[in-house]
């Protein structure tokens, strides 16, 4: 089903969210004493599911009656598994659609229920368990190996065989519109002997994809790549921040530490696979070809286009677009590749990209590549960045573009403030 569904709630072909997204968020009511829920994006509008399966709407699903809407945090809904998930995306279709059985058929319901969403304040959608972020993009890890080692030990051997990840810290993701702390850390400037001890100077942003893990795995039973994705609930936009500085110091041998664990920004809405389905692509040629267990038939890639948005002290500035079709490594892949050696996902785990870069220099997703490592300053409203400094609001956003609609993520925004 594609440009032929129609909502009762009239859409604009540059919306994110018509008939064919319903992406799952928390929200509350602003100014109202009531517990946070689970809603659906329509327009501009967030539809109460709460409230919906009170009324029985819900009643002939496996979720219905279960106060599974009625909760601070998607994870009872994801447990449900798949067939819950496909039923109530069928039920919200009909009842968001110009046909029989539609909710506009129900006005004082309606009303109740379909939230402006000016009205209220989303919330981070779900109860992460763990993060694992990955480094899937081949452009971008060219680039920083470029940058880091120079182009002949550009990409380190194991790349071209294995999606590269480590595992983040799941307690310091936060929704869009949180603002970031600027970290502290161990640095050491060329200049200096010995390390210091200070705000990071070299504050980043990376672009990313990540996977919402809506059904797990036991303990010791790998997922075998043809069935990845039958794991997977939804999709939303990271932001995964950086402290360049102290991560230059810090990771040998053993990786990002305070450099990522200070905070990773995540859009509210959660973009259901089901959603995404028309608009899988071609992901880049593997070669050399994977090793079995990664093999990944089919279309690997989704074309979601990506942006990146800059504020410093005046108007907000593009800053780069890319496509997560760029993506060498699929998110089946990363998912087999984790659970491989026997590590069990859980309901409510995120699963990240890496950042997302393109083969051009306006398709890069961090500071890093776009600004060559502080060589090519980006160029704002009156001002150049080589890092971002404090008040800079940074903005992403991404969308599939359909015949005459949209399925988009909105956003994941957040604003620095100055380090304790």
């Amino acid at each position: 089903m594609g440009a032929e569904e129609r909502s009762f709630v009239p859409v604009d072909p540059d919306s994110h969210f018509p008939i064919q997204n319903l992406p799952y968020g928390i929200f509350r009511r602003k100014g109202f004493a009531e517990e946070p829920r689970v809603g659906v994006a329509i327009r501009d509008y967030v539809l109460d599911l709460a409230l919906l399966d009170g009324a029985g709407l819900f009643d002939h699903t496996p979720a219905g009656g279960k106060g599974v809407f009625a909760q601070a945090s998607l994870n009872p809904f994801l447990r449900l598994g798949r067939e819950a998930w496909r039923e109530v995306r069928v039920t919200l279709k009909r009842l968001l659609g110009e046909g029989e059985g539609s909710l506009r058929h129900h006005p004082d319901l309606c009303g109740r229920a379909l939230v402006e969403r000016s009205r209220v304040e989303l919330l981070l959608p779900v109860e992460f368990r763990n993060y694992t972020d990955f480094y899937a993009s081949k452009h971008h890890a060219r680039n920083a190996g470029a940058i880091l080692r120079g182009e002949q030990n550009a990409l380190m051997p194991n790349w071209v065989h294995l999606p590269v990840g480590y595992h983040g810290r799941a307690s310091s993701i936060v929704v869009s519109g949180t603002a970031v702390r600027r970290p502290k850390g161990q640095l050491k400037p060329a200049d200096s002997p010995t390390p210091v001890f200070g705000p990071c100077r070299k504050l980043d942003f990376e672009l990313e994809l990540g996977c919402v893990i809506g059904i797990g795995n036991r303990l010791g039973e790998p997922v075998p790549v043809e069935r990845a994705e039958e794991h997977i609930f939804g999709f939303v936009l990271v932001n995964d921040w950086s402290a360049r500085d102290i991560q230059a110091w810090e990771y040998q041998p053993l990786g990002p530490f305070l450099s990522k664990n200070f905070a990773t920004s995540v859009s509210p809405w959660v973009v259901p696979l089901e959603a995404l389905e028309p608009f899988r692509a071609e992901g880049p040629v593997q070669d050399p070809e994977p090793l079995p267990y990664l093999r990944h038939e089919g279309l690997r890639a989704f074309d979601i286009r990506l942006e990146i948005w800059l504020q410093g002290r005046g108007e907000p500035r593009r800053i780069s677009v890319t496509n997560a079709r760029h993506l060498y490594w699929s998110m089946a892949q990363m998912i087999a590749h984790h659970t491989v050696g026997g590590c069990n996902l859980e309901p409510g785990d995120l699963i990240a990209s890496g950042t997302i870069s393109g083969p051009d220099p306006d398709s890069r997703g961090c500071l890093l590549e776009i600004t060559w490592n502080g060589r090519d300053p980006v160029r704002l409203d009156g001002e150049e960045r080589v890092w971002l400094e404090d008040g800079d609001r940074v903005m992403m956003t991404g969308y599939c573009q359909g015949d005459g609609y949209r399925v988009g993520f909105g956003e994941v925004s957040g604003t620095i403030l100055p380090a304790y």
